[in-house]
């Protein structure tokens, strides 16, 4: 019989069991879970702005060209 299966904590790179039983998974711990979640609140993961060469198509490149 085999173990569960062992993944890298998000966090802090330490096996984490991927199971039910785990209630932090993928986090290796309750710490790990909320270091993560604080720094989703700070916004720290993010998408880089395309700035105005990535602006949608159609759209004013200026909110105040939109209509009101």
């Amino acid at each position: 019989m085999t173990g569960p299966r062992l993944v890298p904590c998000p966090h802090c790179g330490q096996p984490a069991p991927f199971e039910p039983a785990n209630r932090w998974r993928p986090f290796c711990s309750q710490r790990c879970r909320e270091i993560d979640l604080g720094a989703w609140a700070r916004e720290d993961y993010r998408v880089p702005d395309q700035g105005r060469d990535g602006a949608e198509p159609g759209l004013p490149d200026d909110p105040q060209d939109f209509p009101h």
